[in-house]
Order: C-alpha cells, then sequence, then structure tokens
C-alpha cells in the first residue's frame, strides 16, 4: 500500500486510534476522493485500522473505479454501506466510526440494518467530526500545485474582467457576476467555488450580497468575490474598485482595509495562532475607527472545499501549520453607503505566507 493516497488513509486510521474506533465508513464523496482518487457521485468507503480500504460504487463506475481507485479493494453494488461492511476484515464487534456531519438520519437507520445484516449488531458506532478534514489540512505539493491552477484561474479572469471593461456604469450586478463566471470557465475552471457575489453601492455594506439587477452607478464601490475549482480543488478572491469618484469615507476605508490586509499576509507563519492572526488586521481597522464595521472572521481554510479548517477568528483554538491553505480578507462594512473587501488565498511555509492569487490590490478607479 504505496502512494499519496495509501498515505491519507493510514493518517486517518492513526487519528482513528483517538475515538476509539477500529475502522470507518466514509460517505462524504469528497473525503472518498481525496482518500481513494475515486471521483464518482456515489458510493462509500471503509478504512480498516491499517489503512487497507475497500470502496463500494454501482454499475455506473465499474471501469472508472478500477481507472481512479486501482489500490483499495471494489464491490459492486447498489447497497453501498451494506457492500462495505461486508468486507470488514476486524471482529464484527469492534467500534466502527462514522462521519457524523454527512450521515442523515435515515442513513443512521440503513447502517444499523447494514451491521446487522453483516453480524455486526452489537457494533459500536463511534460519531466523529472532522477526523478526515483534520488530516486534511496539511496540503501536500500535488494538493498545492492544484489550488494554485485555480487561483491562477482567478488571476487571469479578473484580469479580463478588467481590460475587457466589464466592470463599468450602466451595467447591472446579475451581468457582471455572469461575464466572471464566463471568464473563470474559458480560463480553465471546471466550475465556480461558491456562487460569485457582486455588491455595489449600498448593496456593499451586505458580505453575502446576492448579485441582482442594480445597475452599477458613478460612486459606487463594488465588492467582488469569486472563487474557480480546478480539479477539485477550490480558491478564493475578493477584490473592491471603484466606479468613478467614491466617497471619501470610502476611500479611506479602501486604505484602512489594504493595511489590514497585508498586515495580516505579512503575519502569517507556522506557529501562530488563528486568533491572534486574526487580531493582526482586526487591531488595525479597530484603530482607525472601523471596528464595528468588521464582523466576520478574517479567513477560513482553502481545498477541497472552499471553507475548511483552519478558522482564522477571534474564537479560534487553532494554530497554523506549514501546508495551511487560508484566506485573509478583512474587510468594513458601512449600512447605506457601501463596503470593502480584499482577500487572497494564502499557502502557509515554513518561510511565511505566500499569496497564490496575485492581482493588484492597489485602489482602482475604473
Amino acid at each position: 500500500m504505496t502512494g499519496r493516497f495509501a498515505d491519507r488513509r493510514r493518517a486517518v486510521a492513526q487519528a482513528l486510534q483517538s475515538v476509539g474506533a477500529e475502522a470507518m465508513v466514509v460517505t462524504d464523496l469528497r473525503n472518498i476522493g481525496y482518500l481513494s482518487g475515486f471521483r464518482g457521485s456515489a458510493g462509500a468507503l471503509l478504512i480498516d485500522a491499517d489503512g487497507e480500504a475497500v470502496l463500494a460504487t454501482d454499475s455506473r463506475y465499474e471501469l472508472q473505479v478500477v481507472e481512479q481507485a486501482p489500490d483499495v479493494g471494489h464491490v459492486i453494488t447498489r447497497e453501498y454501506v451494506s457492500g462495505v461492511l461486508g468486507r470488514r476484515r476486524g471482529p464484527g464487534d469492534a467500534p466502527v466510526a462514522v462521519e457524523a456531519d454527512d450521515l442523515t438520519l435515515s442513513a443512521a437507520a440503513a447502517l444499523r440494518s447494514a451491521l446487522a445484516e453483516v453480524g455486526s449488531v452489537d457494533a459500536p458506532v463511534i460519531e466523529t467530526s472532522g477526523v478526515i478534514e483534520g488530516v486534511r489540512r496539511r496540503k501536500d505539493e500535488v494538493e498545492l500545485g492544484l489550488i494554485e491552477k485555480s487561483c491562477a484561474v482567478l488571476d487571469r479572469a479578473w484580469t479580463h474582467m478588467l481590460a475587457s471593461g466589464l466592470i463599468t456604469a450602466g451595467r447591472s450586478e446579475r451581468d457582471v457576476a455572469a461575464d466572471l463566471e464566463h471568464a473563470m470557465r474559458r480560463a480553465g475552471s471546471d466550475g465556480v467555488a461558491f456562487e460569485t457575489i457582486v455588491a455595489s453601492g449600498p448593496n456593499g455594506a451586505l458580505p453575502h450580497h446576492v448579485p441582482g439587477d442594480r445597475v452599477l452607478e458613478a460612486g459606487d464601490l463594488v465588492v467582488i468575490d469569486f472563487g474557480a475549482m480546478v480539479d477539485g480543488y477550490a480558491s478564493d478572491c475578493t477584490r473592491t474598485v471603484a466606479i468613478g469618484q467614491a466617497p471619501d469615507r470610502l476611500v479611506r476605508a479602501y486604505e484602512v482595509v489594504l493595511r489590514a490586509q497585508l498586515a495580516g499576509v505579512e503575519a502569517v507563519r507556522p506557529g501562530l495562532g488563528c486568533a491572534d492572526l486574526d487580531g493582526v488586521s482586526r487591531g488595525i481597522i479597530e484603530a482607525e475607527g472601523f471596528g464595528g464595521f468588521f464582523g466576520h472572521s478574517l479567513g477560513h481554510g482553502v481545498g477541497l472545499d472552499v471553507h475548511e479548517a483552519p478558522a482564522v477568528s477571534t474564537r479560534s483554538t487553532s494554530t497554523l501549520s506549514d501546508g495551511d491553505v487560508i484566506t485573509i480578507e478583512p474587510g468594513i462594512y458601512i449600512p447605506g453607503l457601501g463596503g470593502i473587501r480584499i482577500e487572497d488565498t494564502v499557502a502557509v511555509s515554513v518561510g511565511g505566507g505566500r499569496s497564490l492569487t496575485t492581482t493588484s490590490k492597489a485602489f482602482s478607479t475604473l
């Protein structure tokens, strides 16, 4: 059992010891892909205590599973969970871990039925949260390369939007969002990592505004938050631009956010507490009198999910580690006036933080 997928499964098997389980049924499709390479839309994976694994999927993927996941056992069945449980190699009454965040009540009942079918009705079921996600935090070289590729898509798409004059007065938020998503596709994205945010004028005070029919006007700041998926890995970036002459208060707020964002990226290093990193940027915003207008956390992890561990917030108990990929995205949101957010996807290494999204963050008037 060699290779990066096997290494990941062994890491999960080792983590299972801390929760008292001797096997784990994996049902989250992203985690199945992470641990086996299988990219189908249905299945279940069983990891035993030694990291050996078996994957169940249906006949639609009979050829695909052999190609994508050659180093695990295969069961072709529509009964995914019972299919993998039937191949358990440990004692029938040994504890089995499940992904509580992915398991619905109906799926939990099906799991119990499946255990009974294979003679393991007395096996304790241990509900876990974050076991695999904890292993996923540290990105290997392949993963980092894919995230860099995803971020390069954002850079190319953003450069196209500016060069083509597609962010301008008279266009609606909805039109700008559609053009940006099309530009990401043309630049190599497999799809969006989340619904693109285009928030103009007073809508910019809403951090997760949904693009609508409001037309961009002279004097607006426009907050644009966008992300791509490339080979299963996400990227995340926000830029804020002005349409003509913006109000002085927003221009000043932009300068403060930019300073806070640059300071946050500069502070990134392994061993730094995530709450302390949040405090670096938040402290600058508070010192300039805008603290009451910055309500969300400074950032989050990025990988297979656009939001994953670690959380970079005032409440976080995590510490940055080599191999983390996070966002640094401070903002100021002034109701009735507008908002600013500046965000980069940042890789954490022993050398510090490296922004993987690289387009200019200087104040820009279009």
